[in-house]
């Protein structure tokens, strides 16, 4: 097994101060699927305690009983004090009989270059199954969030969910309130960022852990096949996620970017719609991701895309080069490429009926990339002149009256770029003077 620098140095720290150390979980599944380790867990006779203390000089956090997450390089390895029917276990034997589900129930003794399995782990894995440890029940009540874990393996493997673990899913779904919102965000977004992720959510569906933890996202949900009007809005969602590229903005915004459409909807002649479902869905999705805490600058950005995704319908390709940059200034330049990869996944995900719709948008983007090849004034600080300069000619002071009179000169920039001189400025400005 190739082992990360890192983690060999947190090994050989630990085995130095006395303790046993193994490699566990997901990395040593994953070198039996022949692929590389995305996640680095420990687990040590080291009490949470000694860990700590060992590693003092590491950033670090705990966010679960007797794990300490090291930092480093922007990367988390968990080092966790054996697990056991007690407090903490007392052998490695007896910590992998306590881990979620068999496939990371294995171990590498990188001393002895061995793999422990006692619980089957690779049996599971040739049959592609994604199976509790022991008792799922216990094992869920051991912690809540390898209820929404079993899902999202399962659907980043392409794994089934063993039987008797996925009616215990279902039957304990509501206990997955009890693991930190911290927590369940990072699960979310690694069921988002799988290659499929509509797996997961259907199976978070059946399970009932999507309705606890995005309810919103069920509103309106009926099974009733006279009733699927919610259903297509999930399904459009979905394949939309499966569509748009693996990242966490563009998979979040594609999860949510309708998700208002059923608190809006309304009824005429004999045909749904949706008004302002945009702005709608944009407020809804801020309130869900600031309940699962995620970061003021990723809330922005996926509400930015959602409030403005509905602001390319209707383009021909009459539009002017002033409505083009208007949509850039709105949109924001640093945030038009996701934009409009998040807009192709959309139209995609409505069907090959949307071809016409789809061959405009791209030809949309060619001029957009085009036009951002040269600088573009966007907003006042782009200007050739500032407010000093308008208070100069107007002969006023500090006050809204300037901000008043750099949003013209900037909706005029914005139709007619060459006019971003001091001397075309300075003359607009005089021009309003007299005026």
């Amino acid at each position: 097994m190739e082992i990360a620098p890192f983690v060999r140095w947190i090994l050989e720290g630990l085995r130095g101060a006395g303790h046993e150390a193994f490699i566990v979980g997901g990395a040593v599944r994953d070198v039996l699927l022949h692929r590389s380790p995305s996640d680095w867990d420990v687990a040590t006779s080291a009490p949470p305690e000694a860990i700590r203390s060992l590693f003092r000089d590491v950033p670090s956090f705990s966010l679960k009983h007797g794990t300490v997450t090291l930092v480093h390089s922007g990367e988390h390895f968990e080092v966790s004090t054996y697990r056991g029917s007690e407090d903490f276990g007392k052998s490695i034997d007896e910590d992998l009989e306590h881990r979620d589900f068999t496939i990371n129930g294995m171990a590498y003794d990188a001393l002895k270059g061995e793999i422990l399995d006692p619980c089957g782990g690779s049996a599971d894995i040739q049959r592609k199954l994604v199976k509790a440890v022991g008792d799922p029940k216990e094992r869920f009540h051991e912690d809540p969030l390898r209820l929404l874990r079993a899902v999202r393996i399962a659907a980043e493997l392409n794994f089934r969910i063993e039987k008797r673990t996925m009616g215990e899913i279902s039957r304990m779904a509501g206990f997955i309130s009890l693991a930190a919102e911290e927590r369940i965000r990072d699960e979310l977004i690694k069921l988002l960022m799988c290659r499929k992720p509509s797996q997961g959510l259907y199976h978070m569906v059946r399970a009932g852990l999507l309705g606890e933890i995005m309810p919103e996202l069920l509103e309106g949900y009926r099974k009733k096949q006279n009733e699927l009007h919610r259903f297509t809005i999930f399904r459009h969602i979905t394949e939309t996620v499966d569509r748009v590229r693996p990242e966490p903005v563009l998979r979040l915004t594609a999860l949510l970017h309708d998700i208002a459409k059923p608190r809006v909807r309304q009824k005429k002649d004999g045909r749904f719609r949706f008004i302002g479902h945009e702005r709608a869905s944009a407020e809804l999705a801020a309130e869900i991701m600031t309940r699962l805490k995620f970061s003021n600058p990723m809330i922005q950005r996926v509400t930015n895309l959602i409030v403005h995704h509905m602001d390319v319908v209707g383009y021909d390709t009459g539009w002017s080069d002033g409505a083009l940059r208007r949509l850039i200034r709105r949109v924001g330049p640093e945030n038009i490429e996701d934009f409009f990869a998040f807009r192709r996944a959309d139209l995609l995900a409505h069907g090959l009926k949307n071809k016409e719709k789809l061959d405009l948008l791209n030809e949309l983007a060619k001029r957009v990339e085009g036009m951002m090849k040269s600088p573009i004034a966007l907003e006042s600080g782009d200007l050739a002149i500032g407010g000093h300069e308008v208070m100069k000619v107007l002969g006023i002071g500090e006050g809204p009256e300037v901000g008043k009179v750099l949003h013209v000169l900037i909706e005029r920039v914005v139709d007619q770029p060459q006019l971003n001189t001091k001397e075309a400025l300075l003359a607009l400005v005089r021009d309003m003077k007299k005026a």
